[in-house]
């Protein structure tokens, strides 16, 4: 029997028992119903990511697109252009209309898959969005897969298997694809055992609730392999990179979900980790300034809980408040002997491997964005309707096709409409209820600890309560050939890690002289999928009705997420996460002991579970007069994670919140075409230009060299215009490019200048490659996102020299090493250097660019999409936003 015919007689035998009866009801509800009005959204490029292998040769030979493939993009692009002038009327012309349901005149195609009488998929004319209906609530999980599947399936394909670091057997062995093997399988190496395992473990913990989760994800899978019956059979509904590359098509299981929400969640929910790093950094501080000015140096940096920091929310909510340098359980490495143990050793770079392949690079892509996310909300008291205001959304990315898909659900437990990831959005991730809207930022919060195992018996064997116990070897074996996306030769390479009971060993070394191997735990570690319970309850009308029952929604999502909520008459934010009690009096910032006596509070290593930080004591809050975070410091007293030492005195949060307050100062009231003004606006701006620029002027003073006279000039005019990097009149320049290119040379030299004398050359460089000074000029071309640098670490520094005195200050100075007049003579000869610079030195280096003959910012800063697909979308100018995008203003709430 031909393959094709026995996939499609097993879908057929699997789903006939899970099938509704023939009479069910047509579930389908008109346009607007149970919906409050005044949702508005905008995903780019296009709502379609799937290309047969007809439409992939039509684009080859004429450029066409397939229809939906990029219509939401000049939405997205153009409202940049609509600055300063943007009307409330013309918002619409930026975001698609997103109330539930689709008009009568707006039907596009409608079908019940396998004729399956309880489930109705519509899509829209107009830009094709999937508007799910189901009868029951298998229905809907059904629909939500096959839907999925119909517009994402070969991008669902990549993301299981770089879930389960199987990117390059599946896609071909170019350097960027077993690098991201590499880093997934340090991060979730799951085998198979493991992943069942979570879904076996869900009743046992859940109860009813984990069991009805299960039989989502099993009703989810059978929806994708439904379609995928269908594809085999019918070439139209074929993905054309799946023949393109000779790739065979393969049945989706409910652990490929498991899987899939470990890599969404490892990358975007997590923070922490990084102890034996952090603990070599003071180390270099200590060796430059001595035992105690060099903790006093390194706290300077470390930004734990900086006085001036940007906050999202009112109030200290205090965790991880022991000191960094608590001597209970402290396990800090000896100098020089760490080894870090990746899986496999780097990957040799060819001509034929050195490419991105058939995938783009999508694992640098996926973790290159997941801090550019912002939320702008204005309480009912403070905006013009008397009613609460919104613009908020998720940053992760720029792919073709977009790694967000959306779908518009309605059935029992489901009245909602969004985003989701597809190969995991059996619901709407970030979106609106009937009467409410959701969304998130990535929250780097703590969720991670190192523990230092001692060893005994050999390198495999560690102590724990007592006993000596075997760690366990994970191992996984990837083979690739060349494919016609791909021509890096045939290879093999096997990854292996070793798992403790704490988590996954990252590096050996000794401490006081005894032998260790540095574990990482996760807190979601084994839990990726137990998020379900809050996402589930966001769809359900019956469960979020009001700002408490949304904390109440968000805090059963274990991933370490910024959560904002707004209705017609409330505002409200939560941050997500299982955060560890640690063991009393241990250190917050470097590894502790494994020996089982300093574990986490109630750790259980069987179910890797514990007594997490009670809901309370989350940062949380309700209606405020504003929430704006742009993934900064949730709130005073809650600490930053070790390996967050940008939570500085400058940040890009500011660009929002200077423009809010200033909107409702006095008693003004905002209205939403403002809101949006004031996201749109912060996104086009450098921060450096904005934040930083009046300090660096300040202290290089007025020099009596023309030219740097004429520099100083030019920056500062810049920075009176607003500091931005955009081209308004579209000529393919930025409109103040001068500037934009003298900052991007000035940054170089000025860092260095200011810090390297004092910091000496060996700890600058050991501090730079653990914190980039921000956004460095000269390699491919990137668009910045000023979410990490140096450019707090500036401004204190200076205005600690010239004034004026901050709040918090350091424990030195470090320009000039204290001394005003040195520092200014160092940051004089900066600029002076910055002049000399020319654009083929900055941005030369970019192959597009050069192509184009446009060596300049704009075309260096411009967004290029990460193509997984056969077919591409132009790049398009730099915008500073977030990928999926909501205005809501809504005016009434509707009865349950």
């Amino acid at each position: 029997m031909p393959r094709g015919t026995a996939c499609a007689v097993l879908a057929c035998a699997t789903l006939a028992s899970a099938a509704p009866a023939a009479h069910a009801a047509n579930p389908v509800q008109p346009y607007g119903k149970n919906d409050a009005g005044g949702f508005h959204d905008v995903l780019p490029p296009g709502t379609r990511g799937l290309d047969n292998s007809a439409q992939l040769l039509q684009f080859q030979i004429t450029g066409q697109r397939p229809q939906h493939w990029l219509d939401q993009l000049p939405l997205y692009r153009d409202l940049v252009y609509a600055d300063p002038t943007l009307t409330h009327a013309q918002i619409a012309s930026y975001y698609k209309d997103a109330t539930f349901g689709v008009k009568p005149g707006d039907i596009e195609s409608t079908e019940s898959p396998l004729g399956r009488p309880g489930l109705t998929i519509i899509r829209d004319k107009r830009y094709g969005v999937p508007h799910i209906y189901g009868t029951s609530r298998s229905d809907v999980l059904f629909g939500t897969g096959y839907a999925g599947a119909e517009d994402r399936l070969f991008l669902m394909d990549v993301l299981r298997h770089t879930a389960r670091s199987q990117l390059s057997s599946f896609a071909g062995g170019a350097a960027s694809n077993r690098e991201m093997d590499r880093t997934q399988w340090e991060i979730a190496p799951y085998t198979e055992a493991d992943l069942q395992s979570q879904i076996d473990n869900a009743p046992k913990l859940y109860g009813d609730i984990g069991t009805k989760f299960v039989q989502d994800g099993k009703d989810y899978v059978d929806g994708i392999n439904a379609y995928i019956d269908q594809a085999e059979l019918n070439p139209d509904k074929l993905p054309g990179e799946y023949p393109f590359l000779g790739i065979p098509l393969q049945h989706w299981k409910l652990t490929d979900v498991i899987a899939t929400a470990s890599l969404v969640g490892g990358i975007f929910g997590k923070g922490g980790g990084e102890e034996v790093r952090s603990a070599q950094l003071l180390q270099a501080f200590v060796q430059r300034f001595g035992l105690q000015a060099g903790r006093r140096s390194w706290l300077d940096f470390r930004s734990k809980d900086d006085p001036e920091s940007p906050i999202t929310v009112p109030g200290r909510f205090p965790y991880e408040t022991a000191s960094a340098f608590a001597k209970r359980g402290l396990a800090f490495p000896d100098k020089g002997s760490v080894k870090f143990t990746p899986p496999a050793p780097p990957p040799k770079s060819s001509a034929s491997s050195a490419a991105k392949g058939a995938v783009g690079g999508i694992g640098h892509a996926l973790r290159r964005h997941q801090h550019m996310s912002n939320s702008l909300l204005v309480s009912a008291r403070r905006s013009a309707n008397h009613h609460a205001i919104a613009v908020m959304g998720p940053q992760v990315g720029y792919f073709v096709p977009q790694i967000l898909m959306e779908e518009d659900l309605h059935g029992p437990g489901f009245d909602v409409a969004g985003a989701a990831f597809p190969g995991v959005n059996t619901y709407v991730e970030l979106g609106h209820g009937r009467d409410y809207a959701w969304s998130a930022t990535t929250a780097d919060s703590d969720v991670e600890d190192t523990f230092a195992e001692v060893l005994c018996k050999d390198d495999f064997h560690y102590l724990y309560r007592g006993r000596c116990l075997p760690m366990e070897q994970l191992s996984r074996t990837n083979t690739w050939h060349p494919n016609a996306g791909d021509s890096t030769p045939p290879g093999q390479e096997t990854l292996t890690v070793y798992r403790t009971v704490h988590g996954i060993v990252y590096a050996r070394g000794t401490v006081k002289g005894r032998r260790v191997a540095f574990a990482r735990a996760r807190s979601t570690y084994f839990h990726e999928a137990d998020s379900a319970l809050g996402f589930a309850a966001l769809n359900d009308p019956t469960k979020v009705h009001d700002p408490r029952s949304f904390q109440r929604a968000v805090a059963n999502i274990n991933f370490a997420f910024n959560w904002f909520y707004t209705d017609a008459n409330h505002i409200a934010y939560y941050l997500s996460g299982w955060y560890p009690q640690r063991a009393k009096g241990t250190s917050p910032d470097f590894p502790v002991l494994g020996i089982g006596k300093y574990d986490w509070r109630g750790y259980d290593p069987t179910y890797h579970t514990a007594r997490w930080l009670p809901f309370a004591r989350h940062p949380n809050a309700i209606d405020p007069p504003y929430l704006v975070n742009w993934n900064n410091h949730q709130a005073h007293g809650w600490n930053a994670a070790d390996d967050n030492y940008h939570y500085e005195s400058v940040f890009r949060q500011q660009l929002l919140a200077d423009k809010v307050r200033h909107d409702i100062r006095g008693g003004r009231r905002m209205h939403l075409q403002q809101l949006v003004q004031a996201m749109e606006e912060s996104a086009t701006q450098d921060l450096r230009g904005v934040k930083v620029l009046p300090a660096m002027l300040r202290a290089v003073g007025k020099p009596r060299s023309a030219k740097l006279r004429a520099g100083i000039a030019l920056l500062r005019r810049w920075h009176r215009r607003g500091a931005h990097r955009r081209d308004l009149n579209r000529d393919g320049h930025y409109d103040d490019d001068a500037a934009v290119t003298l900052m991007d040379a000035w940054w170089q030299t000025f860092v260095p200048g200011e810090f390297r004398p004092a910091l000496g050359g060996g700890l600058y460089g050991k501090f730079t490659r653990f914190l980039p000074i921000g956004d460095p000029i000269g390699g491919a071309a990137t668009s910045p996102d000023y979410e990490t640098g140096w450019y707090g670490y500036v401004s204190k520094d200076l205005r600690d020299l010239f004034g004026p005195r901050p709040r918090g200050p350091w424990s030195r100075a470090y320009c000039g090493k204290g001394s005003r007049k040195r520092c200014r003579r160092a940051l004089r000869r900066s600029l002076a250097a910055a002049l000399k610079v020319t654009r083929q030195d900055l941005y030369g280096h970019d192959p597009a660019c050069a192509s184009e003959h446009r060596v300049e910012a704009s075309c260096f800063d411009e967004t290029r999409s990460t193509v997984v697909s056969g077919i591409d979308i132009p790049a398009f100018p730099w915008i500073n936003r977030p990928t999926f995008q909501q205005t809501v203003e809504l005016t009434r709430h509707l009865p349950r």
